[in-house]
């Protein structure tokens, strides 16, 4: 059974072993999976995009694993998955992964709640790209609510790290605690 110290964030001087790939690509269909759930209208105003904020947490935490070629091709699957212009996600989702790198180093030097403010600036960039790509096709301009999905999203990222990063803790014996 995990206690709740398992269930922390890592502290700076704690090692965290290497991500597996699965359990990299297992987050980002679960993120893909999250995205294409139905819902209702009014939970659909406050549904971030689950994708994309998988892409920009391991941007950051493992660069060496995900990067903008990645990302852009995940991008491409969402579209086809959801149906939409062709490369909106692609393009956003790999603009999300260069800024994620670009600022990744800034972003690891704050506390989670101070992220979670920078995450918010990289997710919206996010959501104005695809709404950019949709307004061009001829689609009509959302409510003001478009934002609230990005702001969700920036305000899960300190549960999104601690639970990503659940697995790639040491386990500890029990004279370690």
């Amino acid at each position: 059974m995990a206690d709740m110290h398992s269930l922390a964030r890592s502290r700076p001087e704690e090692i965290l072993l290497p991500a597996k790939p699965w359990f990299v690509m297992l987050t980002l269909l679960l993120g893909l999976v999250c995205n294409l759930t139905p819902m209702s209208s009014d939970a659909l105003m406050l549904k971030p995009d689950f994708l994309a904020l998988a892409i920009l947490y391991w941007c950051i935490q493992e660069p060496r694993l995900i990067g903008v070629g990645i990302a852009w091709c995940v991008g491409l699957v969402m579209d086809v998955a959801d149906a939409t212009v062709f490369g909106q996600h692609a393009l956003a989702y790999a603009v999300l992964a260069y800024a994620a790198e670009y600022f990744r180093r800034r972003v690891l030097r704050f506390p989670l709640w101070q992220q979670a403010a920078q995450v918010a600036v990289l997710l919206l960039l996010c959501a104005a790209l695809v709404l950019l790509v949709r307004v061009v096709g001829g689609a009509p301009m959302p409510r003001w609510t478009y934002v609230v999905g990005p702001l969700v999203g920036a305000l899960l990222w300190p549960f999104v790290t601690v639970l990503l990063q659940w697995p790639q803790r040491p386990r500890r014996s029990s004279g370690e605690r």
